[in-house]
């Protein structure tokens, strides 16, 4: 009976307990927010990161700001403008707030450090009671900032603490906090930070930025070029100009590898110069730089000023030397110019390569007008040389010397949008040696561009291989006409990609104000002396009136990297790391509308019938970036993989094997034979 008794209690005790034990377990975390402090530009709450607490045990306690679309608040250094937000909890010990990583938000012509969307403001917290009150104040901008405050309440029930609804959000906020760097990191009176670390190489950094953790160090809104050298890589900052070289440098180094794959780390720079680049022999980089050069003759954008050099040597016959240094000498000149040019923009913080001059529309209209200029003087509707007014041998002579030096001159200009093998590994080495080097390499290949032209006019066996003067001679320059046309033509289209079809319109009709400025200045070329004078100045004033329609013409607003055609994406940074954290095989074409090389690539090895299969077949994904105006996102990848101008191919197998860059001139059976490998 005894024993019975017994049973039924326990039986009886099971009914009253199981319930609430199964509620014990069945009950989700606590929800724990405050009410929330609304406005049409943001929603302010304040949660926890814990259902419950402990007296004297720490836990945290966070300021969640949820802004409208357009809207940000700031990092703890707004930057040139904006006031970070404040949390202040009563009766607590509390640290200060854990700052996730911001982003570099523009706001006209200032650079800002902020949020937007969603952020979480985490400070930790030591209470003796679970009533926690806290106030807080942050600022909101758009068009324009507001002031925005709030008091915030919320009781947290004493007991064994456990996560809460909102610790997903504390956890999604941990993940985009700064780590601690693993790399040592110096900063240079002149504002070169180095980075050095043995994985940061062109393989893995593709793109970097610094964010100082203090106002007033770096100038916020300018420009930190890349420079990735063996054992790490630097970034030029401008300093203000009450920074202290002697102290430390700290903030958020950002660095984005090839895949797109971003890592926020926290480093404390020590001022000391960088270490001397790595750079490859001075004598393999002269030798590249003269093979570039020499190969560059054989690019498309050169054949038309090839023609007119070999016609203006068989004229010439018998003086061809004098001629051969005066176009070496305007090879040169324009060769140091651009190492100067490039030197310039990049100590001014600008990212410029190769060919950097064509992003400008400005430019590309000019040099429109200066080819279709070259052309009418080649179909014979105005003189520009010997013959002129009775002028005499030696003044014809030194017409024609002139003729060749400024040969020279456009024989550059015009090679410019081209890329020659050799020419990559040249530049990159040369931007990243000691100015005097620089300019030395863009010398080397000036003389490589301009070798054969004076071969042929140096070896007299050479010079004997070239037909006789004669009628041929204005025939074949009447002829060289035409490719001058084409060449105006083109850069038409280059100027339609830059600057929409006003753009279009301004240099069709500075078209037109130059060829009537050839026309009057031809027809009155050989009539007296009033009438001559009287189309020089009709020549002039039309010139004027075009040089006024080129100051009007400007770039449209950049809008996606590339526009996607038939079987091609539009490259982002973002899109690649997507791609290929799916495992799947992609090929990037970096390209820009006035690269005479990537249009001719594109037209005989990527766009052909059997690629176009080749890549159906693989599953290959076609990403096409447009450097035409010079994206900036398309500038670090050409950096990260050691070049400073299109094109660049590079091939990323699938299932994450190593990328292979491509060779600058491309042929469909060397794509074909890429996949197949692959």
């Amino acid at each position: 009976m005894k024993r019975l008794l017994m049973a039924m209690l326990m039986v009886a005790g099971l009914m009253v307990a199981g319930p609430a034990l199964m509620m014990t377990v069945a009950v989700p975390a606590r929800a724990l927010e405050s009410a929330p402090v609304a406005s049409k530009r943001a929603v302010a709450t304040l949660v926890t990161d814990t259902d419950a607490m402990r007296p004297g045990a720490p836990f945290r306690v966070a300021l969640r700001l949820r802004m409208a679309d357009g809207w940000h608040t700031y990092w703890k250094n707004p930057g040139d403008a904006g006031v970070p937000p404040e949390l202040t909890i009563d009766g607590v010990t509390q640290s200060a707030i854990d700052w996730p990583t911001p982003r570099r938000v523009a706001e006209g012509s200032v650079m800002t450090y902020a949020y937007t969307g969603e952020v979480l403001l985490p400070v930790t917290v030591t209470a003796s009671t679970g009533a926690i009150k806290a106030h807080a104040q942050w600022l909101v901008c758009k068009d324009i900032c507001v002031p925005e405050e709030g008091d915030f309440s919320l009781t947290l029930p004493i007991g064994t603490p456990g996560a809460s609804a909102q610790a997903g959000l504390f956890a999604a906020h941990d993940r985009a906090v700064p780590r601690a760097s693993p790399w040592a990191a110096r900063i240079s009176p002149d504002g070169t930070l180095f980075v050095q670390g043995p994985e940061l190489t062109t393989a893995t950094v593709t793109d970097a930025w610094f964010i100082p953790d203090q106002p007033a160090r770096i100038q916020d809104d300018a420009a930190q070029p890349l420079s990735v050298r063996v054992g790490g890589f630097t970034l030029a900052l401008k300093l203000t100009h009450g920074f202290d070289a002697s102290k430390d440098l700290s903030g958020v180094l950002s660095v984005r590898d090839r895949t797109g794959m971003q890592a926020d780390v926290v480093v404390d720079a020590v001022p000391g110069p960088p270490p001397a680049a790595a750079l490859p022999p001075l004598g393999q980089i002269l030798v590249f730089a003269f093979l570039g050069g020499l190969v560059l003759n054989l690019m498309p954008c050169v054949f038309p000023i090839l023609a007119m050099k070999a016609v203006a040597l068989a004229r010439h016959a018998g003086r061809g030397s004098a001629h051969a240094v005066s176009y070496t000498a305007g090879v040169l000149v324009t060769f140091v110019a651009l190492a100067g040019a490039l030197l310039a923009a990049r100590a001014a913080g600008t990212a410029a390569g190769w060919g950097f001059q064509f992003s400008s529309p400005v430019f590309v209209a000019g040099m429109t007008w200066l080819l279709f200029a070259v052309g009418l003087n080649l179909s014979g509707v105005f003189q520009v040389g010997g013959g002129l007014a009775g002028a005499g041998n030696g003044l014809t002579e030194r017409h024609g010397v002139a003729g060749s030096f400024f040969t020279g001159l456009l024989a550059v200009l015009v090679a410019t949008p081209c890329t020659a093998p050799f020419m990559g590994v040249a530049v990159a080495a040369g931007l990243a040696a000691p100015p005097a080097v620089t300019v030395l390499v863009f010398m080397v290949m000036g003389l490589g561009l301009a070798a054969p032209y004076v071969a042929l006019a140096s070896i007299p066996g050479l010079a004997r291989l070239m037909p006789r003067p004669g009628r041929w001679m204005e025939v074949l320059k009447q002829a060289l006409a035409f490719p001058m046309y084409g060449a105006a033509a083109w850069l038409i289209w280059v100027v339609s990609q830059e600057a929409g079809p006003n753009g279009v319109l301004g240099t069709a009709v500075g078209v037109v104000l130059v060829g009537f400025a050839g026309w009057v200045f031809g027809t009155t070329q050989a009539s007296g002396v009033q009438p001559r004078r009287f189309g020089q100045a009709a020549a002039v004033m039309s010139v004027l009136a075009a040089l006024a329609v080129l100051s009007g013409i400007s770039a449209v607003p950049v809008g996606a990297s590339a526009e996607a055609s038939a079987n091609a994406e539009a490259f982002t940074p973002e899109r690649l790391a997507a791609l290929r954290a799916q495992g799947r095989p992609v090929f990037v074409n970096m390209t820009a509308a006035w690269c005479v090389t990537c249009l001719v690539n594109e037209r005989v090895a990527i766009g052909t019938e059997q690629v176009r299969k080749a890549f159906a077949a693989d599953d290959v994904t076609y990403l096409k970036g447009d450097w035409t105006r010079q994206d900036p996102a398309i500038t670090a990848f050409l950096q990260q993989n050691g070049r400073d101008g299109v094109p660049l191919y590079v091939f990323f197998p699938g299932g994450g094997g190593r990328p292979e860059v491509l060779p600058q001139i491309l042929t469909e059976g060397e794509v074909l034979r890429l996949l197949r490998m692959s």
